[in-house]
């Protein structure tokens, strides 16, 4: 073998066996988790940091996998990146800013990932350390306030929503998440709000927007006084409480599909999060939820009785367009598995006005969404999602004025409710539905809920709260003796199939649910109904279709009259 020959192999040999060159990032990081200060031999070893582009996976992973003692012996620098990182924000160099942003992420997640059962004072003291926690935090709570209301660029702003959403979700129970003290002290709320009524910022950044106030309103909303409740409940700025009603529209809009061989079903929601109808192998309707709108909703129409006002403005049905459109980035950091909507379909500052187009609503639109969503209660998404719907009614039927508006017959609106396909049932033709005031369709919500869900794995709660709508319904009919013409006869059959199932499935539901007190209100509702219901049925007719339908059916009454005096007997013995 000739000399070249040779030197060529010890080469190609020596080539082989080198490790692969690790970025010069993932270095300085390395001297980070040392227990060395980074800076004592680099003095510009924080500026050269910040210029570099943020290796996220490897700083989370690093502070994943070092243990207990390591951590701790790496507090100061760890404390130091927190500093630097806070300082960054406010230079004006953006890319330095961007990547401080990114850093702090890395860092609220990392550190909460490996301190799962650590305190949450231990937490902040790895961080920032508690003795400079406050300071910290207040410094990096108003850098974050001056980028979401300065003229920096909207990645600049999407990025600090970002942060902050991540922020708020690093733990499973946001009560535990003691770090948002300090976004308690430090509010954020103005800022917020200002994205939210701004008309150039709101299409990009209004879902994060309303996502985070929906989650900062829940921090011990029942332990102590949050400032984010407070504002909140008296905000009145029409403009801003219009916005948050039309991201929940567009976000509920969704078009119907008919299909000419399976006799027709529902397609997609709008593409501002992604498909949330999937036909299945077996033609079956599945439907994706997205909890984060309808908490934001329910604490809108929770908190503000000005945002009641909001659900009845009007707009027109628009077609939401079903072409895929280009996937909106996300981080990590957005919050509960959701995809912030297409910024295409947000930008649009006007509805298409049409003389010829049936107008809607917010409130019609969760009508019909909820419809959709209460259909299959079996997976634990969609029985969160539906549990919401019925706890937004809830509070729509406590409040005075909305209830006025469902009641009003001035205002009438064809709402197309999607029914559950049954086998005993013809599919309802949804083109011939007639205008009525909107309590028609709610009270329709509910005896559709009613009539599909008795089923072994009973929804005991959610059939608590159906119920409870119904009953303050005719409460509010009662008392302002308002007559609505309404099928009264397949609301009272509901009831007393339903009573009719506890009583046939009570050995199984029992050692579950206390059917009794469920049992209980509809037996009050009956009540209602026969006791006052010269002040609300609308003819004489509908007091004889009542009677007939409780003398049609009265051995389930006498049969749940038996069933509670046995349960008397055997209360009595055991005392």
């Amino acid at each position: 073998m000739s000399q070249v020959e040779k030197k060529a192999g010890l080469l190609r040999r020596t080539s082989s066996s080198k490790k692969p060159l690790k970025e010069k990032v993932v270095l300085m990081y390395d001297e980070i988790f040392a227990k060395e200060d980074p800076a004592k031999n680099n003095p510009r070893f924080w500026d050269e940091l910040f210029l570099m582009k943020v290796n996220l996976e490897y700083l989370e992973t690093k502070l994943e996998c070092l243990d207990g003692d390591e951590l701790m012996k790496t507090k100061d620098n760890v404390n130091s990146l927190f500093h630097h990182c806070v300082q960054t924000l406010a230079e004006e160099h953006q890319i330095k800013v961007v990547n401080a942003l990114q850093t702090l992420c890395a860092l609220f997640r990392g550190v909460h990932q490996k301190n799962k059962s650590a305190s949450g004072f231990d937490i902040i003291n790895m961080l920032m350390g508690f003795d400079k926690a406050e300071h910290r935090m207040k410094d990096l709570m108003e850098s974050l306030d001056s980028l979401l209301c300065g003229e920096g660029s909207e990645s600049l702003k999407a990025l600090c929503l970002k942060l902050l959403l991540c922020l708020v979700t690093v733990t499973d129970n946001i009560s535990q998440n003691t770090i948002l003290e300090y976004v308690m002290i430090n509010s954020i709320f103005e800022a917020v709000l200002q994205i939210l009524s701004d008309v150039s910022s709101r299409g990009r950044h209004g879902y994060d927007a309303v996502v985070l106030l929906a989650l900062l309103v829940n921090y011990r909303k029942y332990e102590s006084v949050n400032p984010y409740i407070v504002k909140l409940s008296i905000l009145d700025d029409e403009p801003t409480l219009d916005v948050s009603a039309d991201l929940s529209y567009r976000f509920l809009q969704y078009k119907d599909k008919e299909e000419e061989n399976q006799g027709g079903f529902f397609s997609t929601l709008t593409s501002m999060v992604g498909s949330m109808f999937i036909a299945d192998a077996e033609e079956k309707l599945s439907v994706q939820t997205n909890e984060a709108i309808l908490l934001a909703l329910y604490e809108a129409v929770h908190l503000n009785r000005n945002f009641i006002t909001v659900l009845a403005q009007s707009h027109p049905e628009i077609d939401i367009p079903t072409t895929p459109t280009t996937p909106v980035p996300t981080t990590p950091t957005t919050p509960l598995g959701t995809t912030p909507p297409s910024t295409d379909v947000m930008n649009s500052s006007e509805l298409p006005l049409d003389p010829n187009l049936q107008t809607s609503n917010l409130l019609i639109t969760f009508l019909k969404y909820s419809s959709i969503v209460m259909q299959d209660t079996k997976d634990e998404h969609r029985l969160n999602s539906a549990r919401l719907c019925l706890i937004i009614l809830t509070c729509i039927a406590e409040d005075q004025y909305a209830d006025a508006f469902l009641h009003d017959d001035n205002m009438n609106f064809r709402v197309n409710l999607h029914r559950m396909p049954m086998r005993h049932r013809k599919k309802a033709a949804e083109k011939n539905v007639p205008s009525r005031p909107l309590v028609c369709a709610v009270l329709d919500l509910m005896v559709e809920f009613v009539v599909t869900h008795m089923m072994k794995d009973f929804p005991m709660d959610l059939y608590m709260r159906c119920v409870q709508v119904i009953h303050k319904l005719i409460c509010y009919q009662k008392k302002c003796r308002i007559r609505l013409h309404y099928t009264w006869r397949e609301l009272w059959s509901a009831l007393i199939n339903l009573l009719k199932f506890l009583l046939s499935n009570e050995t199984v539901l029992l050692a579950k649910h206390n059917i009794f007190h469920l049992a209980l209100l509809v037996v009050n509702l009956f009540n209602m109904f026969i006791t006052y219901g010269d002040t609300f049925l609308p003819t004489s007719n509908s007091y004889d279709e009542l009677y007939y339908e409780i003398v049609r059916m009265h051995q389930v009454f006498d049969n749940l009259y038996c069933m509670g005096q046995c349960l008397r007997v055997v209360v009595h013995c055991v005392l």
